[in-house]
């Protein structure tokens, strides 16, 4: 199967059922990436081994319940190693940080950005 932009079904189940149980975490971090000003555009990576990119922040175990793996990173980092060659075209795309959760889903069927609305209180 070839990497799609289409966010596959399978994934889409895992990729909410998981976000919702860690997207206060992960809104206070990218929060603190943005006003710390270490990135205007953090990123958070989701995947089922451990990455190579970013910081641990959340590991999948038994006792948390949890498929996914989360890192924290951001834009520059991918610049940094290659991933992303334009930058500024991400940055326009990129959406509000206090409502949008920007994800890197990072596995062999499927590797791209995806925006994950935080959930509303």
């Amino acid at each position: 199967m070839e990497n799609s932009p289409e966010l596959d079904g399978k994934y889409l189940g895992t990729i909410t059922s998981d976000f919702v149980k860690v997207a206060r975490f992960l809104q206070e971090a990218t929060y603190q990436v943005k006003v710390r000003n270490i990135s205007n555009y953090p990123v958070v990576i989701m995947c089922k081994e451990r990455p190579q990119i970013g910081k641990i922040l959340i590991a999948k175990n038994a006792e948390n319940q949890l498929a996914w793996n989360y890192s924290l990173s951001f834009i520059e980092e991918f610049v940094q190693r290659g991933l992303i060659k334009e930058q500024s075209l991400f940055e326009q795309t990129y959406k509000n940080i206090d409502e949008f959760c920007c994800v890197f889903v990072l596995e062999p069927q499927f590797m791209n950005f995806v925006y994950i609305p935080y959930p509303e209180d």
